[in-house]
Formats: C-alpha cells, sequence, structure tokens
C-alpha cells in the first residue's frame, strides 16, 4: 500500500510539475514590462531628461553673470624704468625781478626710476543684462517648448512601444492556440488511424486507407514541429522585447476573445484628430519656427546690461589697494541691419513652411485615423466570415464522420472534411488576433 502511494505521489509529480513550472503573462503584464526594460522607451525617457535640462541651464541666464580672476607678476628687473638726468636747477631768491635771470642753484643728481617689478591684482564683476532683444526670454520659452516635444515624443514611443508590445503578444497568442489545434487534429487522426486499423484487420477496407491516414499524420507531426520552432522564436523575440530572460515555459493567460462590436470604439476623426499627440507635435513645431525668429530679432536690437566690480591691487612697495565700481553698456547694432533684414526674411519664410506642413500633415493625420477605422472594421468582417466559415467546417466533418462510420463516403473524404475544419479553425485564430491588433491601432490613432 505504501509502495503504491509512494509511486501515486511521483505519477503526480510528473503531471502537475510542468504546470507549476509554467509562468503565466498577461498582456498588461507585458506591456509594462517593455516600457520598463526596452531600450526605446529608456532612450525617450532619458531625452525627456536632457531637455529638461536644458530648459534649467537656460534659466540660469535670468540672473547676474558673476566671475572671478586674478593676476600677479614677480620680475627681475622693472618693467618700466624712466631716467632721469643730474644738472643745475634755478633756485627763487624771493626777488621778481631774478625770475627770468636766476642767479641762484642748486645741483640735482641724475636719477632712475622703476615701477612694476611685483603686482597682484585680483578682482569679482557681476554683469546682469537689463535688455537683451528678447533673446533670453524667448530662449528661455524655446528650451520649455523643447522640453514638452520630448515629452510628446516620450508618449509616441510609449505608444509605439505599446503597439508592437501587443502585436507579439497576440501573434505568439494566436501560435500557441494553433498548437492546441494541431495537436487536436492529431488526436482525431489518431483515433481515425485506429479505427482504420481495425477495419482494415476486418477486411472492411484497403491498406491504402491506412497508408493515406498514416502520411496526413506524419504531415500534422512535421507542420507541428515546424509550428514549435515558430513559436520558440516568436517567444525569444516577445522575451527580448519586453526585457525579460527567454523562458520556455512561459504561457499568455489574455485569450483572443472578442467581446465589443467595432461601433463600440467608434469617435469623430475631427475631434480624434485633436488628441493625437502627432496633432500636438505638429503645433508645437510652428510655435518654435516663430520664437527662432523672435531671436533672430533680438540679434538686431539693442542690448543693455550693468556690471558691479570690486577690485585688489598691489604694485611693488605700494600699500594695498581697494576700491570699487559700476558701469553700464548699451549696445546698438547698426551696420547688421542691412543682412539681418534678408536673414528675418528667411525666417518668415520658414514660418510659413512650418504653417503648410501643419496643414498637409493634420490631413495625412485624419486619413490615417479614416483608414484605421476601415481596417477595424474589415477585420471584424473578417472575424465574422472566418467564424462562420469555421462552424460551417465542423458541421461537414461531422457528417462526414457519420457518414464514414456508415459506409458511405471513404477515408479520403473524411481526411479532407479534417483538413478542413483544421484549416478554418487557424483562420478563425488569425482572424481574431488581427481584430485585436486592429483594435488598439485604431484606439492610437484616435489618441486614446
Amino acid at each position: 500500500m505504501k509502495n503504491l502511494i509512494f509511486y501515486s505521489l511521483i505519477i503526480i509529480g510528473f503531471i502537475t510539475g510542468p504546470v507549476l513550472a509554467q509562468k503565466n503573462m498577461s498582456l498588461e503584464e507585458s506591456r509594462q514590462l517593455a516600457l520598463q526594460n526596452n531600450a526605446a522607451s529608456k532612450n525617450s525617457r532619458l531625452e525627456t531628461e536632457a531637455s529638461r535640462q536644458i530648459r534649467k541651464s537656460v534659466f540660469t541666464k535670468f540672473f547676474p553673470d558673476i566671475s572671478a580672476a586674478g593676476f600677479g607678476l614677480s620680475s627681475a628687473k622693472h618693467l618700466v624704468e624712466m631716467k632721469t638726468e643730474g644738472g643745475n636747477l634755478p633756485v627763487y631768491d624771493g626777488n621778481p625781478e631774478n625770475l627770468l635771470t636766476p642767479t641762484q642753484f642748486a645741483y640735482f643728481p641724475s636719477t632712475t626710476t622703476g615701477l612694476l617689478k611685483s603686482a597682484t591684482f585680483g578682482f569679482v564683476t557681476a554683469t546682469q543684462p537689463i535688455f537683451a532683444g528678447g533673446r533670453i526670454y524667448n530662449s528661455y520659452i524655446l528650451a520649455g517648448l523643447g522640453e514638452e516635444v520630448s515629452e510628446l515624443k516620450q508618449k509616441l514611443s510609449v505608444d509605439e512601444v505599446s503597439l508592437k508590445t501587443e502585436q507579439q503578444y497576440w501573434q505568439l497568442a494566436s501560435l500557441q492556440e494553433k498548437r492546441k489545434t494541431v495537436i487536436s487534429y492529431e488526436m482525431m487522426l489518431d483515433s481515425l488511424l485506429v479505427q482504420v486499423e481495425d477495419a482494415y484487420k476486418s477486411g472492411l477496407v484497403l491498406k491504402n486507407d491506412v497508408l493515406k491516414v498514416k502520411l496526413k499524420l506524419s504531415e500534422v507531426l512535421l507542420n507541428k514541429s515546424k509550428l514549435d520552432n515558430g513559436i520558440k522564436l516568436a517567444s525569444m523575440a516577445f522575451c527580448q522585447f519586453i526585457g525579460i530572460p527567454y523562458d520556455s515555459n512561459l504561457v499568455l493567460s489574455d485569450k483572443l476573445d472578442i467581446s465589443a462590436l467595432p461601433e463600440s470604439y467608434y469617435v469623430d476623426k475631427s475631434q480624434a484628430l485633436q488628441l493625437r499627440t502627432e496633432y500636438s507635435l505638429l503645433q508645437k513645431s510652428v510655435e518654435a519656427e516663430e520664437l527662432q525668429t523672435k531671436l533672430k530679432i533680438g540679434e538686431y536690437l539693442p542690448q543693455a546690461g550693468v556690471s558691479v566690480s570690486y577690485t585688489a591691487e598691489k604694485i611693488d612697495e605700494n600699500d594695498r589697494r581697494y576700491y570699487g565700481m559700476i558701469y553700464g553698456t548699451i549696445s546698438v547694432p547698426l551696420s547688421g541691419w542691412w543682412g539681418g533684414s534678408h536673414e528675418i526674411e528667411e525666417r518668415n519664410i520658414k514660418e510659413e513652411i512650418a504653417q503648410n506642413n501643419f496643414k498637409n500633415n493634420s490631413e495625412l493625420l485624419l486619413l490615417q485615423i479614416e483608414k484605421s477605422w476601415q481596417d477595424l472594421t474589415d477585420s471584424y468582417k473578417q472575424y465574422l466570415l472566418s467564424q462562420e466559415a469555421c462552424g460551417q467546417a465542423q458541421e461537414n466533418l461531422k457528417v462526414n464522420d457519420d457518414s464514414y462510420k456508415n459506409g458511405i463516403i471513404n477515408v479520403s473524404d473524411l481526411l479532407e472534411a479534417q483538413a478542413d475544419y483544421q484549416h478554418t479553425l487557424d483562420q478563425l485564430t488569425e482572424a481574431k488576433a488581427d481584430y485585436l491588433v486592429k483594435k488598439t491601432n485604431y484606439l492610437q490613432s484616435t489618441g486614446r
């Protein structure tokens, strides 16, 4: 009795072991992993952060620019020397009449005076721009616009990664579903083979009928092997895309179910256009060109600033001196307006180009929304047709199976009916997966 229990536990372990080892993965889990681990998603987040740092860098231009510098020298001899020749110097004796004809003199020896044998300077300067033609303000607005563009591009990357994740998820799910169909077909043929062999032994059918079933079974086994290889490659690609190690026991938990009609997802394309990330990017491109024009105009406007400086100096043996000063600067470009007027006109032309691109690409987005809706409705029609064909093939298989058992048809007719049913099941699986992908594509194309 103990041995029976022991061997029973071993058998149960072999049966339940693979089930327990399976790793279930839902579509939402896959999407979150892809957004977290996929390289494109990571890079989009990094680009957004880089744009944010650029905006913070431009913000510092609103504050004074502070700089400090120092200078020191020490020379073997004075850098500046002045030599004074000696001689007699007239001396005033108190009589105004003798000013032009002095009678008394004092001897003055020759001398040499040196300057700058050693010196140290140090100063701190703070410069605050008062007016720079609006370039600082517009640069900050442009940097903020760049950050918004990066965030929109990050959202586009999220949408793209989500769509690719769903495409690969449903592709793998359809392959796994097809494998179930192949296994069911294989079991059907195994059962038929037993029946045909028994009939052959009883002399009811020819050897040829047995060979036909075996040939069809070999064909199914070959297809199952190819399908297994396809499932493995699709699983490896899926795991790589969502950023997890390959797991041969990966099982997708979401089923290929269609629960709603296409009409439940429909929105007016004009309203949907306003929700599109690409539409917002087109608007930002127009705004960016307008800001670039303002920056170019600012290059030819007067500029004004004020500076405060504090200096400490010591020259040779003199006492150290400290002094501060404040001064302002005004710069007015004059001759630059000649060439600048053409550059500004160029900017105006680029603004017009951006407006034209905005209009043209907005129309293309509307066409894309319309196409995605048509793709969704066509995909649903294909699903309905595949469902109907599958039902007809199932009924045909039942009729042929009954007819074969009653000896009305031969085994070739039954094999053909089984193959047709298996083929329609595969088509139905593909139609379901295609509809689910088209649904996601339509939701994304309408900004949802």
